[in-house]
């Protein structure tokens, strides 16, 4: 299907630059834009061949096509040629009444397509592609006084070699600091015990768990910027010891014949079904976590040795587990039958354009919710999503009686403390740990 259905002109061919185009326009030999001034009608064909060449949904492309029809009607009233991001928001600021750039964060429904519409415009020329942006909150902004700081510190947590989601963890944790440092005008130079007390007392609402790994991260931070010679003074001694209780807050589990019923009404019989089917399954009968789903790849299946392997995010250790029968045949049926075509050499992709792997920031949360609440089941207190089918396996295999380090073994964990916590949610363990109060007052003298 042509990529211009719909338009009144026809496709024009990319053209090196004559003396005719305005100055600065070039093309390179791939056939990438590299300026702003490119022929309307040049973009917009090439936007719409760039999406159908990504398999955009049909109906997609339509709203595309109906939106740069109103493009090119109000190009042609203006006498515009050539495309430019000054052009895109000057047809913004006249069709819908107010100036783009300022509109606040996160765009409201009505301003979202229309934005994404005209960004695909401007990424054509300068990238050759339409990129692909997801709705973010307001960047951080960090007080230029800890700027530089914050920089050395990300570079030490890599050289440790922090996951990537150990470093986010926490960067994010430290900029709640140093944003309440930069609101009080303070400077890595200036900070004080005192800062420090005050800071802490914001955390009073925060739930013990989070106050401690909050705190546990300050402490770092504040070494580091002693060692690194921001501060003349190692003011991790004042922050003060928060005592939590290790299982204070007891694992939520899903009942193994919950865990089945979740597993028993996803459709099978379309490609995001199997998807999402083998999904569930590695974490359900692997105890996989999220973050090591989305990066499998197809090199970690050895279907000669029926074993799956991959180093774990979280820990960085090389993990390698029997590929078990019901999941070896999911992933089959996936791969053959439900995963688009793609280059990416992630096992699982998401199941609209672009067909590319989950994103960094992706939870994988939806997919549990859908099938929860398909299945008529109440989630357990607590984790909601995939961490939940982990906390079941680990009860499901207590009540086998399958020895704590073999357990720890199988989640990933360093130590088998990590992995006590679910003594207090095996029921049945418990009750053989009971005592006959009858017998205890017999010994009563």
């Amino acid at each position: 299907m042509p990529a211009n259905r719909g338009f009144e002109r026809e496709y024009v061919p990319i053209t090196p630059q004559t003396g005719d185009e305005p100055h600065g326009s070039s093309i390179s030999e791939g056939g990438i834009f590299m300026s702003e001034a490119v022929p309307i009608h040049v973009v917009v064909d090439r936007v719409l061949s760039e999406l159908q060449r990504l398999r955009y949904a049909e109906n997609t492309l339509n709203a595309y096509r109906s939106f740069y029809n109103r493009v090119l009607r109000y190009a042609d009233a203006q006498a515009v040629h050539y495309y430019s991001e000054a052009f895109g928001q000057q047809f913004f600021a006249a069709t819908y009444g107010c100036a783009w750039p300022e509109l606040s964060q996160p765009l409201s429904k009505k301003y979202r397509a229309p934005v994404r519409y005209l960004e695909s415009l401007s990424d054509m020329p300068l990238h050759g592609t339409v990129l692909r942006r997801r709705p973010c909150r307001k960047p951080f902004e960090t007080p230029a006084a800890f700027r530089d700081a914050l920089d050395a510190f990300a570079v030490e947590c890599r050289r440790r070699g922090y996951s990537l989601t150990g470093e986010r963890t926490r960067r994010d944790r430290i900029r709640l600091f140093v944003a309440y440092l930069g609101a009080q005008q303070v400077t890595p130079d200036t900070l004080t015990a005192r800062h420090i007390s005050q800071y802490v007392a914001t955390l009073m609402d925060y739930h013990p768990k989070t106050v401690l790994a909050i705190l546990t991260n300050l402490r770092t931070f504040l070494r580091f910027l002693h060692e690194a010679g921001f501060h003349p003074e190692d003011l991790s001694n004042a922050v003060p010891r928060v005592r939590a209780g290790r299982y204070e807050r007891l694992p939520s589990v899903w009942p193994p014949d919950a865990v089945q019923r979740l597993l028993y009404v996803i459709d099978r019989d379309n490609p995001t079904g199997k998807r999402d089917y083998a999904i569930l399954l590695l974490a359900a009968r692997l105890g996989m976590r999220v973050g090591d789903i989305k990066a499998l790849t197809l090199s970690a299946i050895h279907w000669d040795r029926k074993t799956i392997q991959w180093v774990q995010q979280k820990t960085g250790r090389p993990i390698e587990y029997p590929l078990l029968e019901d999941v070896g045949w999911a992933l089959i049926d996936y791969l053959k039958h439900g995963r688009p075509t793609t280059t990416s050499p992630e096992i699982f992709i998401r199941h609209h354009a672009p067909f590319e792997p989950f994103g960094l920031h992706a939870n994988l949360h939806n997919i549990i919710t859908k099938y929860t609440r398909a299945a008529g089941l109440t989630p357990p207190p607590g984790h909601h999503g995939l961490h939940a089918l982990r906390h079941a396996l680990a009860s499901t295999l207590l009540e086998r009686d399958t020895p704590l380090p073999i357990i720890a073994e199988i989640l990933g964990h360093l130590s088998t403390q990590s992995t006590q916590v679910y003594l207090s949610v095996n029921q049945a363990g418990l009750a053989r740990c009971a005592l006959d109060p009858e017998a205890v007052f017999d010994h009563v003298d």
